[in-house]
Protein backbone atom coordinates (compact mmCIF):
# COMPACT_ATOMS: atom_id res chain seq x y z
CA UNK A 1 0.00 0.00 0.00
CA UNK A 2 1.36 3.55 -0.99
CA UNK A 3 1.99 6.00 1.61
CA UNK A 4 -0.29 8.67 1.74
CA UNK A 5 1.43 12.15 0.75
CA UNK A 6 1.76 14.88 3.43
CA UNK A 7 -0.14 18.26 3.11
CA UNK A 8 2.44 20.49 2.45
CA UNK A 9 1.19 24.21 2.18
CA UNK A 10 4.19 25.76 0.36
CA UNK A 11 3.62 23.19 -2.39
CA UNK A 12 -0.26 22.13 -2.56
CA UNK A 13 -1.12 26.02 -2.35
CA UNK A 14 1.26 27.65 -4.80
CA UNK A 15 -0.41 29.70 -7.01
CA UNK A 16 -3.82 29.82 -5.00
CA UNK A 17 -2.66 31.54 -1.53
CA UNK A 18 -5.49 34.13 -0.06
CA UNK A 19 -5.83 35.81 2.86
CA UNK A 20 -8.37 33.22 4.06
CA UNK A 21 -5.28 30.32 3.39
CA UNK A 22 -3.03 32.43 5.06
CA UNK A 23 -5.24 33.34 8.43
CA UNK A 24 -5.83 29.41 8.30
CA UNK A 25 -1.93 28.19 7.53
CA UNK A 26 0.53 30.77 8.54
CA UNK A 27 3.02 31.44 10.11
CA UNK A 28 4.44 28.26 9.36
CA UNK A 29 5.85 26.10 12.44
CA UNK A 30 9.51 26.20 11.05
CA UNK A 31 9.48 29.72 9.61
CA UNK A 32 7.41 31.68 12.11
CA UNK A 33 9.68 34.64 11.62
CA UNK A 34 9.58 34.75 8.14
CA UNK A 35 8.10 37.77 6.40
CA UNK A 36 4.36 36.53 4.64
CA UNK A 37 3.60 38.99 1.27
CA UNK A 38 1.42 37.27 -1.75
CA UNK A 39 1.40 38.07 -5.47
CA UNK A 40 -1.41 36.92 -7.54
CA UNK A 41 -1.64 33.88 -5.19
CA UNK A 42 1.70 33.30 -4.70
CA UNK A 43 3.26 33.28 -1.85
CA UNK A 44 6.96 35.04 -1.07
CA UNK A 45 8.69 34.55 2.07
CA UNK A 46 11.84 36.56 3.30
CA UNK A 47 14.08 36.40 6.61
CA UNK A 48 13.66 39.09 8.97
CA UNK A 49 15.41 42.53 8.14
CA UNK A 50 18.79 43.33 9.41
CA UNK A 51 18.77 44.92 12.67
CA UNK A 52 20.01 48.20 11.49
CA UNK A 53 16.60 48.45 9.27
CA UNK A 54 15.10 47.44 12.09
CA UNK A 55 16.42 50.30 14.75
CA UNK A 56 15.86 52.72 11.78
CA UNK A 57 11.89 51.49 11.44
CA UNK A 58 11.53 51.81 14.83
CA UNK A 59 13.39 55.63 14.81
CA UNK A 60 11.57 56.99 11.60
CA UNK A 61 7.86 56.59 13.37
CA UNK A 62 9.09 57.89 16.31
CA UNK A 63 10.25 60.57 14.18
CA UNK A 64 7.44 61.19 11.81
CA UNK A 65 4.82 60.40 14.52
CA UNK A 66 4.38 63.80 15.74
CA UNK A 67 3.44 65.94 12.90
CA UNK A 68 1.70 62.71 11.07
CA UNK A 69 -0.68 62.63 14.03
CA UNK A 70 -1.10 66.65 14.51
CA UNK A 71 -2.24 65.99 10.62
CA UNK A 72 -4.72 63.19 11.39
CA UNK A 73 -2.44 60.07 10.25
CA UNK A 74 -1.73 56.98 11.77
CA UNK A 75 1.78 55.73 11.39
CA UNK A 76 2.10 52.25 11.81
CA UNK A 77 4.77 49.68 11.63
CA UNK A 78 4.72 46.51 9.19
CA UNK A 79 1.23 45.58 8.30
CA UNK A 80 -0.41 43.48 6.02
CA UNK A 81 -1.45 45.45 2.91
CA UNK A 82 -3.81 44.59 1.36
CA UNK A 83 -4.92 44.80 -2.71
CA UNK A 84 -6.91 41.83 -2.73
CA UNK A 85 -7.72 38.45 -1.56
CA UNK A 86 -4.64 37.20 -3.58
CA UNK A 87 -2.24 40.01 -3.03
CA UNK A 88 -0.92 41.46 0.00
CA UNK A 89 2.63 43.01 0.72
CA UNK A 90 4.23 44.22 4.49
CA UNK A 91 6.09 47.84 3.81
CA UNK A 92 8.21 48.29 6.96
CA UNK A 93 6.34 51.67 8.05
CA UNK A 94 2.36 52.49 7.06
CA UNK A 95 0.52 55.74 7.13
CA UNK A 96 -2.92 55.48 7.23
CA UNK A 97 -5.28 58.51 6.94
CA UNK A 98 -8.05 56.69 8.14
CA UNK A 99 -7.93 53.44 11.02
CA UNK A 100 -9.26 49.63 9.78
CA UNK A 101 -13.30 49.96 10.71
CA UNK A 102 -13.24 45.74 11.59
CA UNK A 103 -11.10 43.64 13.17
CA UNK A 104 -10.34 41.69 9.40
CA UNK A 105 -9.47 45.17 8.42
CA UNK A 106 -6.87 45.40 10.69
CA UNK A 107 -5.61 41.97 10.15
CA UNK A 108 -5.67 42.66 6.37
CA UNK A 109 -5.39 46.37 5.87
CA UNK A 110 -7.36 47.54 2.68
CA UNK A 111 -4.83 49.46 0.55
CA UNK A 112 -7.38 52.24 0.53
CA UNK A 113 -6.65 53.09 3.66
CA UNK A 114 -3.20 54.32 3.04
CA UNK A 115 -1.37 57.30 2.60
CA UNK A 116 2.14 56.48 2.23
CA UNK A 117 4.27 53.34 2.26
CA UNK A 118 7.89 52.77 3.48
CA UNK A 119 11.01 50.37 2.26
CA UNK A 120 13.83 50.24 4.26
CA UNK A 121 16.19 48.29 1.46
CA UNK A 122 20.44 47.39 2.46
CA UNK A 123 22.80 45.75 0.74
CA UNK A 124 21.65 42.13 1.80
CA UNK A 125 17.84 42.90 1.20
CA UNK A 126 18.35 44.12 -2.82
CA UNK A 127 19.29 40.52 -3.30
CA UNK A 128 16.55 39.02 -1.26
CA UNK A 129 13.38 41.43 -1.93
CA UNK A 130 11.48 39.76 -4.57
CA UNK A 131 8.72 41.95 -4.32
CA UNK A 132 8.45 45.31 -5.86
CA UNK A 133 6.67 47.39 -3.54
CA UNK A 134 6.94 50.93 -4.98
CA UNK A 135 5.07 49.29 -8.38
CA UNK A 136 2.55 47.18 -6.17
CA UNK A 137 2.01 50.59 -4.36
CA UNK A 138 1.78 52.77 -7.40
CA UNK A 139 -0.60 50.17 -8.86
CA UNK A 140 -2.81 50.18 -5.54
CA UNK A 141 -3.07 54.02 -5.86
CA UNK A 142 -1.31 54.57 -2.62
CA UNK A 143 -0.60 58.09 -3.13
CA UNK A 144 3.29 58.31 -1.38
CA UNK A 145 6.08 55.86 -1.34
CA UNK A 146 9.53 56.51 0.99
CA UNK A 147 12.38 54.54 0.07
CA UNK A 148 14.87 54.38 3.17
CA UNK A 149 18.68 52.67 2.37
CA UNK A 150 20.93 52.42 4.95
CA UNK A 151 24.34 50.39 5.32
CA UNK A 152 25.65 50.78 9.14
CA UNK A 153 29.36 50.06 7.73
CA UNK A 154 29.45 52.88 5.85
CA UNK A 155 27.58 55.03 8.62
CA UNK A 156 25.51 56.35 5.04
CA UNK A 157 21.73 56.59 5.27
CA UNK A 158 19.64 58.24 2.44
CA UNK A 159 16.33 58.81 2.08
CA UNK A 160 14.03 59.48 -1.06
CA UNK A 161 10.06 60.08 -0.85
CA UNK A 162 7.71 59.81 -3.91
CA UNK A 163 4.47 61.02 -5.09
CA UNK A 164 1.98 59.00 -7.31
CA UNK A 165 2.21 60.77 -10.46
CA UNK A 166 -0.64 61.52 -13.34
CA UNK A 167 1.22 58.63 -15.23
CA UNK A 168 0.47 55.80 -12.51
CA UNK A 169 4.17 55.90 -11.48
CA UNK A 170 5.66 58.17 -8.48
CA UNK A 171 7.69 61.07 -9.16
CA UNK A 172 10.30 62.17 -6.41
CA UNK A 173 9.70 64.56 -3.93
CA UNK A 174 12.73 64.78 -2.24
CA UNK A 175 15.54 63.19 -1.53
CA UNK A 176 18.63 63.86 1.49
CA UNK A 177 21.46 61.63 2.37
CA UNK A 178 23.23 61.70 5.93
CA UNK A 179 24.31 65.06 6.71
CA UNK A 180 21.70 66.79 4.61
CA UNK A 181 17.75 67.12 5.66
CA UNK A 182 14.73 65.74 4.12
CA UNK A 183 12.02 68.19 3.28
CA UNK A 184 8.83 68.10 2.33
CA UNK A 185 5.46 69.65 2.99
CA UNK A 186 3.12 66.41 1.99
CA UNK A 187 1.29 63.95 2.74
CA UNK A 188 2.20 65.97 6.39
CA UNK A 189 5.49 68.46 7.39
CA UNK A 190 8.69 65.97 7.13
CA UNK A 191 12.08 67.91 8.28
CA UNK A 192 15.14 65.22 9.30
CA UNK A 193 18.66 63.71 8.72
CA UNK A 194 18.93 60.08 7.73
CA UNK A 195 21.64 59.92 9.31
CA UNK A 196 19.14 60.09 12.69
CA UNK A 197 18.31 56.37 11.62
CA UNK A 198 21.63 55.17 12.21
CA UNK A 199 22.22 53.51 15.46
Amino acid sequence: MAMPMRFDPLVDLDGIWTTQLAERYLPLPELPDARYECIDGRLVMTPAEVGTNSYGEGKLIRILGPTAEAAGFYVYGQVNLTFAPQRWIQPDVTVLHDLPKTDEEDRWIPVHLCTMAVEFISPGSRRQDFVDKPRRCAEGGVPYFMRVEISRRLRHAAVELFALGKFGGYDTVARAVSGERLRADAPFPIDFDPAELLP
